[in-house]
């Protein structure tokens, strides 16, 4: 706390030199210079943080409200600041009416002078004093209420303890069957059976426990989560709801979507809702069909009707999968050791782009499972470090992501400062006689983040605040999803996925039945995905307060909703990322960024999937550029053309409609 309170400090100071400076504003002297404020406070802010996802504890977490609200009225202040507006807009003033004096900028730095006067006048600066005032303390208030949200998350998550007897471990993987067994054995409990709900401990009971109630008893409670008692969040997300929507009305939008939208591809909620309708009507028939095979192979194999829910989808899912294809997750596991998928997904990023990842046991780590890398390009350049970090625990919020302890940019030198990357997830952990073996969802997710992570460290711009992963939101996803493409490519398989106890590799069959089973389910995973962005979206399209969140969750995904509605479950109160992520009115990006990466990959499947020309288009236009651009304008440079939805519902199995591009305005 001392540190965050003298980088604010220095920060103001920093700021008070460019109001005060007595020469007249230009790009260099207040643009420039603010970009460079508060670097000690960054660098501060960053590491801590990040740890609170990663490493946390409760005299963290208590710091972390007391940061946050320092920092947001720190922000704020800054923002509202008038002198320092004045300089800004005076400077974006004169380019405006001077042609001549633009085009002399360079591309980057017109992004820079339009992200710093978009980011004063939608935050405010526009405002009388007395709405000031009011958009001051709304964003305090904002501040406060997302980290507790996500405090509240973590909190309850780690208050599950599950205990099963033997006679309820039917049909669960051995691997889950151990770590539960050790669990309980540490507890003081041994022949019993520990169980929480870590994500992927909640997935595979969900998927392969053959007891219907103990599926169900896992499913209320990780559906039910945040909404009652000491850590609910119902209150929560009203009030972040409402919050939201007075913020946009104090800037003269009707709704916080129409607000937070305008610095994205999308630009607006009707084109939001025009690609998650268009999606909607292109899969839900599919998902129909889908919904009507599984129940009548639910039923036939239990001997009874059998009627599909939240808690048996998943099982019976599973067991179809297995019937029409021979395929399933867990046989693949024993190909996918943990150290032989990290050689891989490096591998991929060397034949690609050249990368090397070099261990590094130099440097400090915040916990023991944590390793780090140097990352060197084909030509000896130092990229950066990557710090792997992928196993739960208690001091570790769920899911998976990535972020940066320091990000890319260039010094006043001209030289690359690199940046440190980390990529974080929750994977199974290794067991006494047992590497961590991984599913290929498991897979796809350390794929995902590595993409994420490549964004970070292939970055090569000159303005910390445009590099790496800081680009318009709809377009963030496109690196992470677009390295997903190669779980299915036998090249990419063949590199590293060989069975740990044999070493023979995995063999052509498996890969052949993960191909054609990667379309199965395509259809009811997209109608989820699109649940998650209807119910985003509903939040943030209201033009007046919630006063009833569940009824509200109810009604704005009533008209997709595939099983029925089981009491008290909700899924708005552990929404982390709409509602403490800063995906507020942005889920809809991972189908949007889904419609970029298969478009882009057909690309690449037409020059060859690991095309050195394909490849350094990617990284010349794409990953190294960050937000410098227009994001339209970056990818139809890569691409040569508009993305449309066609690859996509080719990739699912989804007869595509006549080529419907996205909107792409400059």
């Amino acid at each position: 706390m001392p540190a965050i309170d003298r980088g604010i400090e220095r920060a103001r100071a920093e700021i008070d030199a460019i109001v005060n400076n007595p020469e007249a504003p230009t790009f260099e002297n207040t643009i420039v210079a603010y970009e460079k404020n508060g670097e000690d406070l960054d660098r501060v802010t960053s590491i801590f943080f990040n740890l609170l996802e990663a490493d946390a504890n409760d005299e963290m977490m208590a710091l972390s409200m007391e940061a946050s609200q320092k920092l947001s009225d720190y922000g704020t202040d800054i923002i509202l600041n008038p002198g320092l507006w004045q300089r800004i807009k005076t400077v974006n003033d004169f380019y405006a009416n001077n042609k001549e004096a633009y085009d002399a900028l360079t591309p980057e730095d017109r992004m820079l002078l339009q992200t710093v006067y978009d980011s004063f006048a939608n935050n405010g600066a526009l405002l009388p004093e007395a709405d000031q005032k009011r958009f001051k303390e709304l964003k305090s208030e904002l501040s406060g209420l997302t980290t507790r949200f996500g405090q509240n998350v973590l909190r309850e998550l780690n208050t599950y303890e599950i205990w099963l007897t033997p006679d309820q471990m039917q049909g669960l993987p051995e691997g889950i069957i151990q770590q539960a067994a050790e669990a309980a054995e540490e507890k003081g409990r041994k022949g019993e059976y520990l169980f929480t709900l870590a994500q992927p401990t909640y997935m595979a009971v969900m998927k392969y426990a053959d007891n219907d109630d103990v599926r169900r008893k896992f499913h209320k409670l990780y559906t039910s989560r945040n909404t009652q008692g000491e850590y609910s969040n119902l209150d929560n997300i009203a009030r972040i709801s409402a919050v939201r929507l007075e913020i946009a009305k104090l800037l003269g939008k009707k709704t916080y979507a129409d607000q937070s939208l305008q610095r994205t591809m999308a630009q607006t909620p009707e084109a939001v809702y025009d690609l998650l309708d268009r999606l909607r009507d292109a899969y839900l028939p599919a998902q129909k069909r889908e919904f009507a095979e599984l129940k009548a192979f639910a039923s036939k194999e239990a001997g009874k009707d059998v009627e599909i829910t939240a808690w048996n989808h998943s099982y019976w899912s599973n067991k179809l999968k297995t019937a029409k294809y021979s395929f399933d997750d867990e046989a693949l596991r024993p190909y996918f050791p943990l150290d032989s998928v990290i050689n891989g997904v490096f591998g991929l990023a060397t034949r690609l782009y050249g990368l090397q990842f070099k261990p590094n046991t130099e440097v400090d780590v915040y916990h023991p499972d944590v390793k780090c890398f140097d990352v060197v390009d084909a030509d000896g350049r130092f990229m950066g470090l990557l710090y792997t970090d992928f196993f739960p625990r208690a001091s570790k919020r769920p899911g998976a992501w990535m972020t940066e302890f320091r990000g890319e940019r260039h010094e006043a030198d001209g030289s690359r400062r690199a940046p440190y990357v980390s990529i974080v997830m929750n994977f199974t952990k290794p067991t006494a006689d047992k590497p961590s073996l991984l599913t290929p969802y498991e897979v796809e997710t350390f794929l995902h983040e590595f993409g994420h992570a490549l964004h970070g460290l292939l970055a090569d711009t000159k303005y910390g605040s445009l590099s790496g992963t800081s680009v318009y939101r709809d377009f963030v996803e496109l690196p992470s999803q677009f390295n997903e493409n190669y779980l299915t490519e036998k090249e990419f398989l063949d590199s590293f996925a060989k069975h740990y106890q044999t070493g023979e590799p995995i063999p052509q069959e498996l890969i052949d039945r993960m191909v054609a089973a990667q379309q199965y389910g395509a259809a009811y995973a997209c109608i989820r995905q699109l649940q998650f962005g209807y119910l985003d979206m509903a939040w943030h399209t209201i033009t007046e307060a919630v006063t009833d969140p569940m009824a509200f969750e109810r009604d704005a995904i009533a008209a997709l909703n595939t099983f029925p509605a089981v009491e008290g479950t909700m899924t708005s109160p552990q929404f982390s990322h709409i509602f403490s992520g800063g995906y507020a009115a942005g889920y809809y990006s991972y189908k949007w960024a889904e419609v970029l990466d298969a478009d882009a990959f057909a690309y690449f499947q037409e020059k060859g999937i690991f095309s050195p020309e394909a490849a350094k288009s990617f990284r010349d236009n794409v990953l190294s550029r960050g937000g410098t651009e227009n994001p339209a304008e970056l990818y139809r440079r890569f691409r040569g053309a508009d993305p449309t939805i066609d690859a996509l519902l080719r990739r699912d199995g989804i007869t595509p409609e006549p080529s419907v591009a996205l909107p792409a305005k400059d």
